[in-house]
């Protein structure tokens, strides 16, 4: 593909500053979001699928993005999730084999707006120092007051909900029927890497939209529950939190990744918090207080769990802390087969370190199954 002219593009944050840029194609456009930034060397078509990435706009700090290309098999939703890209060197060439279309291409379908040539650098310090906040990628550099004006008035992450606006609307089916367990999976933002390593330890999975009951869950009479990953600030979510409840109430084995490691939190009274900026990037150090062994992680998420209150409550123990920050990365509950972790265990492209979290939800589940059938 011949290199394409590029249009004067511009960043400006709720704060009123501006960076600036150019826009990719040499295309006009605007788009709202939160700006956040992923610290991730690779994988950004999984990053710009993943449903948690919703209505946010994306800074990559990796200096070139589009450089592999995309390939159909590489997502982790239906479409791109991100409201859009920032970032420094964008490629409409790529070099990998198995590519079967550019990143350009790939954009073009979700009609995202991207803006490139941008001191990411800078703007990566910027949010740094002053956190993630919301802003607007433009080309409209003649309507910059009118612009401010939308800003001002364009809701915050903390409060919003949007778990509705990305999960299923009717339930549906994955894996094997055959298979050897049945888990119900709540679906507040979930990615397909969750269910392909669900599927692939012999589950059948049975899909439920993001304000489904407990009781409509149970009819299906599956073997355990799940609660996924997911955008937006966990506080909305109040149906999801009553579901939490419930399942927790009945015994059964119930893991939470991420928002839904949120879920269960404040469905055990644990409040959580808007982050400064956040966790984003596939680098996070973690460390296991149940093994003492460290992990590096992949983590997107921009809240996160009161530690005082988890470590004041008697029905739950911290097991996972992550290490720049100690924050709470892993909770379980004591007396419960519940637990749930603030990162991805599925991590696609990587890293794998936390893979074990899944082996660990179905031996909970074949020693349940082992104790009911011997009663």
């Amino acid at each position: 593909m011949k290199y394409q002219s590029k249009r004067k593009a511009f960043i400006l944050l709720a704060d009123g500053t501006i960076f600036h840029g150019k826009a990719v194609g040499d295309e006009q456009g605007t788009a709202f979001g939160e700006v956040c930034f992923n610290t991730g060397m690779t994988g950004y078509q999984e990053i710009f699928t993943d449903p948690s990435y919703f209505g946010q706009l994306m800074v990559t700090t990796n200096a070139h993005i589009g450089n592999y290309g995309t390939n159909e098999n590489e997502v982790e939703s239906d479409s791109v999730k991100i409201a859009g890209l920032i970032c420094k060197n964008f490629s409409y060439n790529y070099s990998r084999e198995d590519a079967d279309a550019s990143l350009k291409e790939f954009l073009d379908k979700s009609n995202l707006f991207a803006i490139s040539d941008v001191d990411t650098r800078a703007l990566v310090s910027y949010i740094r120092d002053n956190g993630a906040m919301n802003a607007v990628i433009s080309t409209d550099a003649d309507h910059i007051e009118d612009l401010k004006k939308k800003l001002a008035n364009f809701p915050s992450m903390e409060g919003l909900e949007l778990s509705s606006k990305v999960s299923t609307k009717e339930p549906y089916y994955y894996g094997d029927e055959n298979a050897k367990y049945t888990i119900a999976a709540l679906d507040i933002g979930i990615k397909k890497n969750i269910l392909r390593n669900l599927a692939k330890r012999d589950a059948y999975i049975k899909v439920f939209p993001y304000d489904t009951t407990f009781d409509e869950m149970k009819a299906w009479n599956p073997d355990a529950y799940f609660i996924s990953n997911g955008p937006g600030d966990p506080k909305p979510l109040t149906q999801a939190i009553a579901t939490a409840k419930d399942i927790i109430a009945s015994d059964a084995p119930l893991f939470g990744i991420c928002l839904g490691h949120q879920v269960i939190a404040l469905a055990n009274g644990v409040s959580t918090y808007k982050m400064h900026n956040g966790h984003r990037g596939i680098n996070h150090p973690i460390k296991n207080l149940i093994t003492g062994k460290g992990e590096i992680t992949s983590q997107n998420h921009g809240f996160a769990i009161n530690r005082e209150e988890t470590e004041a409550h008697s029905d739950l123990e911290i097991t996972h802390v992550h290490l720049n920050d100690q924050t709470v990365a892993g909770i379980r509950m004591k007396n419960k087969n519940v637990f749930s972790v603030q990162y991805h265990p599925e991590a696609s492209p990587g890293p794998h370190d936390a893979v074990y979290l899944f082996d660990h939800f179905f031996d909970t589940i074949e020693k349940m199954k082992n104790k009911a059938a011997s009663i």
